[in-house]
């Protein structure tokens, strides 16, 4: 069977005992990174033999991973941080999984998204996740103008070194709208930064931009 098992975004107390239950079970963990899982392993008194799978080189891996799951190995996968497959790889492996008839279950915990979305005072009965968006100006306020009408919540996903530009491009897209920025969710420095587009623009000329960030704003005519 393929275990998709949720990790903390930061805060390791946010590790489910279901999670660590089936990692303690499986067979063999596949993981994003794993130096980084064999931190989270260590911490949980965890050894179990890890396969890397990222995103540069999954099509390599898959049929090694399809095998031992065709031979009856459980495994779960597990990703730097949050839901595998979302804004993570997963994907790929899930559809073959599926296709050849393999067991799949997923262990829920904590995601970005949700995080950022309820906390950030913004409508949260409707929401279009985008992820991370193109890295060129061009492709990227594209990318944005897609949603530029629909009236549900936008949640993002951007890099510390674009998240100033992205504001802008969002400023230019969108209009002036309500909005929020999330960073270091879950973690000792949690932040959430809250206010017009405009003024969240102008706050990241100033603020020490650092880490991941989660960037929701509001759909259009939000009130």
């Amino acid at each position: 069977m393929l275990y998709l098992v949720s990790t903390p975004i930061g805060n390791l107390g946010d590790m489910s005992l279901r999670a660590i239950e089936t990692l303690k079970a499986v067979d063999y963990i596949v993981s994003e990174d794993t130096r980084k899982t064999g931190f989270l392993l260590k911490h949980f008194e965890i050894q179990k033999p890890q396969i890397s799978f990222r995103e540069d080189n999954e099509q390599r891996v898959l049929p090694r991973v399809m095998s031992l799951l065709s031979g009856g190995m459980d495994i779960a996968m597990v990703t730097d941080a949050g839901t595998p497959s979302v804004s993570d790889p997963g994907f790929v492996l899930v559809r073959s999984a599926l296709a050849e008839n393999i067991a799949i279950s997923a262990i829920p915990g904590p995601t970005a998204l949700i995080t950022a979305l309820v906390l950030s005072g913004l409508p949260v009965h409707s929401f279009t996740f985008r992820g991370f968006g193109p890295r060129k100006p061009g492709a990227r306020k594209r990318w944005m103008a897609v949603d530029a009408d629909s009236p549900h919540t936008l949640i993002f996903y951007e890099s510390p070194h674009r998240l100033q530009a992205f504001l802008k491009d969002a400023l230019e897209v969108y209009g002036e709208r309500p909005a929020a920025v999330a960073n270091d969710l879950t973690k000792k420095f949690e932040t959430m930064y809250r206010g017009s587009l405009s003024e969240l623009v102008m706050r990241f000329e100033t603020e020490n931009i650092l880490g991941e960030y989660a960037v929701v704003i509001g759909g259009k005519e939000t009130k």
